[in-house]
């Protein structure tokens, strides 16, 4: 799931919403700071992922109007937490270049050679490389990046708490989104960020489980 995050890597896309904070931060910041256009990444995937969670939201409203079967407050806020969560995944690592879906591109004629299958090949290049913020941004932060979902998913799907499937799930996820980051050219798939997504699912449920037990004690 690596990103890139080249200033000329997308299309200018205007915000929504943080455009006004973009402006303020690129003044200051822009030609001081040597990753800027991660910020900006950022920034835009936040941008994005409030405009999708609005929808969700609306969604989520008209759907719990018509049903019967209704969550505690805390476990809805954590159904809530979660969708924020999946939409801002998707829209730093898969759907960054576009924001809205009928602007989508999928290459299916993109040959397969450009899939990394060799395990911890470009992660040890990274580790020689000038920068280490690129070999530390690779593995921790795709580590991290998938704790929460260790987290929530258990606590979201109940009924489906058991290690093995939120394991499952999360590779799952991480295998999906490196699909569609080679279908739509939006990033390098690599057999290494699926490894450390599904590390980063299983430090979230050790978590998750530690704090449950926990809980009970109490």
């Amino acid at each position: 799931m690596v990103i890139i995050y080249k200033e000329q890597l997308g299309k200018r896309q205007s915000m929504l919403f943080l455009g006004p904070l973009y402006r303020l931060l690129a003044r200051q910041y822009a030609t001081s700071i040597n990753h800027f256009a991660l910020i900006k990444l950022t920034l835009l995937a936040l941008d994005k992922t409030i405009f999708y969670f609005l929808i969700f939201a609306v969604l989520r409203l008209i759907w719990l109007l018509f049903i019967r079967r209704r969550r505690s407050l805390k476990s809805e806020a954590c159904v809530w937490i979660f969708a924020f969560y999946l939409i801002l995944i998707l829209m730093l690592t898969t759907f960054r270049d576009t924001y809205f879906p009928w602007q989508l591109y999928f290459n299916f004629s993109r040959p397969l050679s450009d899939i990394n299958f060799v395990f911890m090949k470009e992660t040890w290049k990274l580790v020689y490389a000038p920068s280490r913020l690129d070999f530390f941004y690779n593995s921790f932060g795709n580590v991290l990046c998938f704790v929460p979902f260790g987290i929530l998913f258990p606590i979201v799907f109940s009924k489906k708490q058991s290690f093995p499937k939120t394991v499952l799930i999360g590779m799952l996820l991480s295998v999906c989104i490196e699909t569609l980051q080679f279908l739509l050219g939006t990033g390098v798939s690599d057999i290494d960020d699926v490894f450390f997504n599904t590390c980063g699912a299983i430090l979230g449920y050790a978590i998750y489980w530690i704090f449950k037990k926990l809980c009970m004690r109490l």
